[in-house]
């Protein structure tokens, strides 16, 4: 969708206030492909527990509060069942880096052994235990979605419980958030691809109703756009079928039946179902939003004695997030996130 879609670099300070539903698994693999050492190694205890997603959701959690913004996390429930070829594929890439990372790694080749490294990792559910086990710590809401994690907080934006979906995924979008902010929970500067050159990650923001007004589409047909050129549940999309060509078929032909019977649909999943899925996804309103005083004593615990984090290093931290509540005691605002 980049190339189509208009974008809004922001300050992290513009959140101050605001409250983002972050798509946690989202977050998560950010931080098992990031968090590592310069040979790819992630982080890990002395026992051979990889902790860069503790890492990474304690300490990304704990500078977004600091400024005042209110992250909510949304963990993914069951996927559908159409999303089992795409988890699949994913697995199988994830073992082949394994392999050349390793390679990498013993041929002390080590921007090769970063970068398959980076691709190699994948959560288990004693990970995505402990990060609910922090956020519960910090007294930061957690909310479990019925089914994807993006649909939830496509949701609770909708409905104005919070004031944007925090993704890297444009799928947000098809999902009917009406903001979706990028770049939450990355800081700094990214590798290009193939190249010896960075480019500086910043925030910013896509309005759902400027998306929509610019191509002078439908949200119905944005899906369709999106299913073209490729989602979570048929990636890649269809051959030779760009963002722009993707429009001007959806333009035309109006539905995506029209636009099928011209492209064709290469994919074994149901085209009618994914757009019913990505209109009508399995959505709770059971869900807080709200945040609440932190456990520090237990979160110390958690952290240094659960998982070998510097004592001192969180100890820093939890006063930064000490400060924040205190800061919003004076100003009289705490109601607003409890």
């Amino acid at each position: 969708m980049r190339g189509i879609v208009p974008a809004h670099p922001i300050d992290l300070v513009d959140l101050t206030g605001r409250k983002i539903a972050l798509d946690a698994y989202n977050a998560m693999y950010q931080f098992m492909a990031k968090i590592r050492q310069p040979d790819g190694s992630p982080l890990m205890t002395t026992w051979g527990e990889i902790t860069s997603v503790h890492s990474g959701i304690f300490y990304r959690t704990a500078n977004l509060l600091a400024i005042g913004m209110i992250p909510v996390y949304v963990f993914d429930g069951e996927p559908p069942a159409f999303k089992s070829a795409t988890i699949a594929e994913r697995e199988e890439r994830r073992r082949e880096a394994r392999e050349l990372w390793l390679e990498a790694r013993e041929a002390g080749n080590l921007e090769e052994a970063r970068k398959y490294a980076q691709q190699a990792g994948w959560l288990t559910e004693d990970m995505v235990a402990d990060a609910k086990e922090i956020l519960r710590l910090m007294g930061v809401p957690v909310v479990q979605a019925p089914s994807e994690g993006e649909a939830q907080a496509a949701h609770m934006a909708d409905r104005g419980d919070v004031w944007a979906a925090g993704s890297q995924d444009y799928d947000s979008l098809l999902f009917g958030a009406p903001r979706l902010v990028r770049n939450l929970t990355l800081s700094g500067r990214r590798k290009l691809p193939g190249r010896k050159e960075y480019a500086e990650i910043s925030p910013e923001v896509i309005e759902l109703g400027e998306v929509l007004s610019s191509l002078g589409i439908t949200r119905e047909q944005l899906v369709v756009v999106g299913l073209l050129v490729g989602t979570d549940y048929n990636p890649g999309g269809i051959k030779g079928i760009g963002p722009k060509r993707a429009v001007q078929l959806v333009k035309r032909a109006g539905t995506l039946e029209g636009v099928l019977r011209e492209v064709g649909w290469p994919f074994d999943v149901d085209p009618t179902e994914l757009l019913e899925f990505f209109l009508n996804p399995p959505v709770t309103d059971d869900y807080e939003v709200g945040l609440s005083p932190p456990s520090e004593e237990d979160l110390l615990k958690f952290m240094v004695e659960g998982h070998q984090f510097s004592e001192s290093r969180v100890s820093k931290t939890l006063a930064m997030v000490r400060e924040a509540y205190k800061r919003l005691r004076s100003a009289g605002g705490l109601e607003e996130w409890l």
